[in-house]
């Protein structure tokens, strides 16, 4: 990282330090029923949406996605209540018109006519968040496999090695910046292109919104980062999305 991107890091840090006084722009915001669930959709900076499409059966992310569009000053979708669609305890993807088991491979999803509908719905949000071309989107997600307890995953679209080597320093900056507290587990984090991530987010990629963005990020969270230590992770995230942004979609002058 250059010298000059250490000095916009620090003051992105500053700001986020002290509420983010000039990065939350004013937002609409609505809860939309959607039959087996629903969607919040808040507007915030114009082509850059944070979605959280499993937001009831992968805890907490609609919590970390409000409170993110909150400090970035992001647009907003969350879907909740889109699980359990059958005894066998499927649930719709949201993002994508399937149903599966959540964390089952994409070889098992199966496509139906209510997904389908789900899915344009959140689509359509997303759109509407986006207030016009969608440049930057960012979907949160949070999973419970050993493998994967000590770091924080992120499948990427639209992204080389160098871009992923600045996401990973990025990251790794912010996180030591702000966790000051020796309590707090230092999560690693692993960048497609540059780290073997477990969660691709192929399916949502190949037929889903991530396909969609010119560039967009799927952060798969532990449960440590959505629950014990939410708050602090909180921020870090919301760091190190906004000045993510500030490379991947930088404003127009």
């Amino acid at each position: 990282m250059t010298r000059s991107g250490a000095g916009r890091l620090l003051l992105g840090l500053t700001m986020l330090l002290q509420g983010c006084g000039g990065l939350v722009q004013e937002q609409d915001s609505g809860t939309i029923a959607a039959g087996e669930g629903s969607f919040q959709v808040r507007k915030g900076r114009p082509g850059i949406v944070i979605g959280a499409p499993h937001g009831t059966t992968d805890k907490d992310t609609d919590l970390i996605a409000t409170e993110l569009a909150s400090l970035t000053g992001f647009g907003l979708v969350v879907a909740t209540g889109f699980a359990h669609v059958d005894g066998d305890g499927r649930r719709f993807n949201v993002n994508r018109p399937t149903v599966s088991l959540a964390g089952a491979p994409p070889s098992t999803e199966g496509q139906s006519d209510e997904a389908r509908r789900v899915y344009d719905a959140y689509r359509r949000h997303v759109a509407e968040a986006a207030q016009g071309p969608l440049l930057f989107y960012v979907e949160i997600h949070g999973n419970a496999n050993a493998a994967s307890v000590g770091r924080v995953e992120v499948a990427t679209v639209g992204l080389g090695r160098d871009d992923a080597w600045r996401l990973k320093t990025l990251f790794e900056l912010v996180r030591d910046s702000q966790l000051e507290d020796s309590t707090v587990p230092r999560l690693e984090i692993w960048v497609e292109a540059l780290d073997a991530v477990r969660y691709t987010a192929s399916a949502a990629k190949q037929g889903g919104v991530l396909g969609t963005a010119p560039r967009a990020l799927h952060i798969e969270l532990p449960k440590a980062a959505r629950t014990t230590y939410r708050e602090p992770y909180t921020k870090v995230l919301a760091a190190f999305l906004t000045e993510s942004a500030s490379f991947l979609a930088p404003r127009e002058r």
